[in-house]
């Protein structure tokens, strides 16, 4: 079959893979190409079992799989066949050198450009889809146009907004999509280029064009506003659990306003995931190399209040179970960032788990689907700290909970919702704590049945209250 055009995506990951399935279900016109030096991630793109989970994305790819989807470890020869490239690579928070705890580790991009200039013998529009520092796109341009073999790359910022869990729906049904680019008469042209690719199913009015420099900046803001809202509404629960007040009842009492509006106003043990703390170091990495202290500190204060979240809630526990977790069983329900995937970075159940095991607790950890990331993250935290036998996983909540202490809610799956927590609570060592770092379930049932209830951000239900 001939195709319209050759789009490739180099890294098959959260953004990459979902992003090109999508592409690629709603375009059939184009070509799209997935590549990864991964080998046995590209080897579950091909299969029912893909390499992250995201409700609807399996169906969205196994529609344009094999018929304008691929799948692919060819890189150098997908480069060369390829008109427009999406770049969508990992970008750590660097943890050496000159910025190292804050700015983003630009090798892996770097490698890429040098990699897709020894790939290229004609022109290609660039287009950065990694969350990447302002004025990256220079940088790009620097490695890319210094070929004397005359061909031209245009370099487009195409930042994503996708939240696990609701992914698929993001892409089907975005907000917007930002599209940014030089304003020259060639970078003009990318720009269209690209945004032509999501009008085939996106409201042009939907699909927002800017210079490139805004692009970039924009996603970073976007991730620590609203990463400013969970830490700002996660400040007041720690006032309203001293005072009496209700968190849940004040997020709703301010959202109804308008200029306020009620999304990211639930309280929690924090927030968590790829993005919202890398974005925000950032921020206060680019403030402080500008000589903005005062702008660093503010943005720096958001990190600081999701870690002290993390830790209070862990200090609510030992307050509450007479000062002393040591040998106690504690199931800790969820392990993934949030709900909807199996994705694990900066989840707050890392921190909350390490403290956990410092203390002593014996630890078993639910999730339905984290629990092999889980393994994998806490495997240098358990031989730094604590003997294997105190930490254990366990795919069925009911067998987590029995004979347990307490139970500690860390990620707000509907799984955990619908359990028997009579049941749970029967198999319990008594008194039976629950803290639910979420606040998603009935904490009035939960006391009636007999369990010492510590909600997040109200008073705790307990005979003793």
């Amino acid at each position: 079959m001939n195709f319209e055009k050759n789009i490739l995506c180099i890294g098959a990951g959260y953004v990459g893979g979902p992003t090109m399935s999508m592409i690629a279900d709603k375009c059939p016109q184009y070509k799209v190409t997935i590549v990864d030096i991964n080998e046995e991630k590209i080897k579950a793109w091909q299969t029912d079992d893909l390499p992250i989970y995201e409700p609807g994305l399996l169906e969205v790819v196994k529609r344009a799989r094999g018929r304008n989807l691929f799948f692919s470890t060819e890189i150098l020869a997908s480069i060369k066949e390829a008109d427009i490239i999406f770049v969508s690579v990992n970008t750590p928070t660097k943890t050496f050198g000159e910025g190292a705890g804050k700015a983003s580790d630009l090798q892996y991009i770097e490698k890429t450009a040098r990699m897709i200039l020894e790939a290229s013998d004609s022109d290609k529009i660039i287009v950065e889809k990694s969350t990447l520092p302002v004025r990256t796109a220079e940088a790009l341009e620097r490695v890319l146009n210094s070929n004397d073999r005359g061909i031209r790359f245009e370099i487009v910022s195409n930042p994503e907004f996708l939240a696990e869990g609701t992914a698929v729906r993001d892409l089907e049904n975005p907000d917007r999509v930002l599209i940014g680019s030089r304003e020259t008469k060639s970078g003009r042209k990318a720009r269209k280029e690209v945004g032509d690719i999501y009008r085939n199913w996106i409201p042009k009015k939907r699909v927002l064009e800017s210079n490139i420099w805004s692009s970039e900046l924009s996603k970073l803001t976007a991730n620590a506003f609203l990463a400013q809202r969970i830490s700002s509404i996660n400040s007041l629960s720690a006032i309203c659990e001293a005072t009496g007040a209700d968190v849940r009842e004040v997020a709703r009492n301010i959202g109804t306003d308008t200029r306020i509006g009620d999304k990211f106003l639930n309280a929690s043990v924090g927030f968590g995931g790829s993005c919202f703390k890398k974005d925000i170091l950032n921020l206060v990495y680019i403030s402080e190399t500008l000589g903005l202290k005062e702008v660093a500190e503010y943005w720096e204060q958001v990190i600081k209040m999701n870690d002290y979240q993390e830790v209070r809630f862990v200090k609510n526990m030992l307050k509450n179970m007479f000062n002393t977790l040591a040998g106690k069983k504690i199931a800790l329900f969820g392990f993934a960032f949030k709900a909807d995937t199996g994705d694990t970075r900066e989840t707050p159940a890392y921190y909350i788990s390490k403290m956990l095991l410092e203390e002593n607790a014996n630890l078993v950890i639910t999730d339905p689907k984290a629990i092999p990331n889980a393994k994998i993250d806490l495997e240098p935290v358990v031989s730094a700290y604590t003997a294997d036998k105190m930490l254990s996983f366990e795919e069925d909540p009911y067998k987590a909970a029995y004979d347990a202490d307490a139970i500690a809610i860390v990620t707000e799956w509907n799984d955990f919702k619908v359990l028997d927590y009579k049941k749970i609570f029967d198999s319990m060592r008594k008194p039976a704590y629950l803290f639910d770092g979420r606040n998603i379930l009935n904490h009035k049932e939960l006391f009636d049945i007999g369990f010492e209830v510590y909600p997040l951000g109200s008073s705790p239900l307990t005979k003793y209250s």
